[in-house]
C-alpha cells in the first residue's frame, strides 16, 4: 500500500476508519477508495493533508488478474476488511464479496420485523 508519511503516522495512532470503503480496479492497478485516514495535529503544516484520497494497492500481476477475473462477474465485488503491520509494511485485507439479490433482502427485513413484533408482544405479556 503506498501511503503518504502523515498517514503511516495516522494508522499507527489508529486513527483510521474503513466504513464505506471499497477497492477498485483501474487499468490494472487495484486502489482503495473512501477510506478515512484522520490526519493528527502534530504533522507537517506544510503538506496539505486528504483524509479520503484513493491510495494505491501494491499486488503483483497474477493477484491482480485472480481478482479482476472475479469482480468481472455479475454481483462481486471487493470489501476491505482490516489493516495490519507485517514486517514494517503496511497489509490490507480485503474480501470478495456477493451482493444480496432482491428476494434475500425482503427475507431479512420480513425477519427483522417479526422480531420486533415478538420483541413488543414479550413487553405486553409482562
Amino acid at each position: 500500500m503506498l501511503l503518504q508519511g502523515w498517514e503511516v503516522k495516522s494508522l499507527r495512532a489508529g486513527s483510521v476508519q474503513l466504513n464505506e470503503s471499497y477497492v477498485v480496479i483501474r487499468d490494472n492497478e487495484v486502489f482503495l477508495i473512501a477510506a478515512h485516514f484522520s490526519p493528527l495535529n502534530t504533522t507537517s503544516t506544510h503538506v496539505k493533508a486528504n483524509p479520503i484520497r484513493d491510495r494505491k494497492l501494491l499486488l503483483n500481476s497474477y493477484e491482480i488478474y485472480k481478482l479482476k477475473s472475479a469482480v468481472e462477474r455479475k454481483g462481486y465485488t471487493l470489501v476491505p476488511l482490516s489493516l495490519y503491520w507485517k514486517r514494517g509494511k503496511v497489509k490490507l485485507e480485503i474480501a470478495l464479496a456477493k451482493g444480496k439479490k432482491q428476494h434475500d433482502k425482503r427475507a431479512t427485513i420480513r425477519q427483522k420485523e417479526w422480531d420486533r413484533e415478538q420483541n413488543r408482544l414479550l413487553k405486553t405479556t409482562r
